[in-house]
């Protein structure tokens, strides 16, 4: 984003200088005059460029954030917000499967994966007795190295032999066992990032996300997945088609 082929400011004018700013950078997103997903000037650089003070540029930064058109990251600035992902609870699909149809590069950081006893809370999810071994993935997914989820899933060790079957798609691995979930329950609610999680993400602690929490089932109708996410909030959005009685 070159600041010197920009509209200069007009101090004279009764607009005020943060509303003339948002304008600016604007009219800057929608020409491309910065790469989608790419970072802005720093607060610093456009207040000198500009001519004005940080507290005009944040307040102009700000309003943009709340319309949608630019994210930040801890740590890491400012940047154009990307095309908005539309996640559809009308067909029962995985993050790796949702990402390729949209010609994104999928992949993912492990956090960490292992055989454990079951937790009350997955028993009970999954209709295990205690104890009942199961596999627990937790890892950050990625599109197009950006990271877009936190995903901990819950598999019992019944429908995955190993942990390491699984690459990139725990689909793909159920798949490939004959065990992929035909069906599934999903509930969805807003929350607000903690810090660990808004690091993970490259968020600002608070920023919003959505949980989803999924129950896949068998054709048996034996449940065998269990699995909760926390999507961001700038970058998803969640379609469902609804149809009259």
């Amino acid at each position: 984003m070159a600041l010197d082929i920009m509209t200069p400011l007009d101090k004279s004018a009764a607009t005020p200088l943060y509303l003339q700013l948002q304008t600016v950078l604007r009219e800057a997103i929608a020409r491309r005059a910065v790469d989608e997903r790419g970072a802005i000037p720093t607060e610093r650089d456009l207040a000198r460029g500009f001519d004005v003070s940080r507290i005009t540029v944040r307040k102009a930064v700000d309003g943009l954030v709340r319309e949608g058109l630019l994210t930040r990251r801890a740590g890491a600035g400012t940047f154009v917000r990307g095309e908005r992902v539309q996640k559809s609870f009308s067909t029962l699909s995985s993050f790796s499967e949702d990402m390729q149809q949209r010609g994104f590069a999928v992949r993912s950081v492990w956090i960490s994966r292992k055989t454990a006893a079951v937790t009350p809370e997955e028993a009970l999810a999954l209709g295990l007795s205690p104890g009942t071994l199961i596999h627990r993935f937790n890892r950050i997914r990625y599109a197009d190295d950006e990271p877009l989820a936190l995903e901990l899933a819950t598999i019992p060790v019944s429908c995955l032999p190993s942990t390491d079957l699984v690459t990139d798609s725990l689909y793909a691995a159920l798949d490939a066992q004959g065990q992929r979930p035909v069906r599934a329950l999903q509930r969805l609610r807003a929350v607000a990032f903690t810090s660990e999680q808004a690091r993970v993400l490259n968020v600002e602690p608070g920023a919003p996300g959505l949980f989803i929490e999924r129950r896949g089932f068998q054709a048996s109708g034996l449940p065998c997945e269990f699995t909760q996410s926390y999507y961001r909030g700038d970058a998803y959005d969640v379609v469902a088609e609804l149809q009259g009685t």
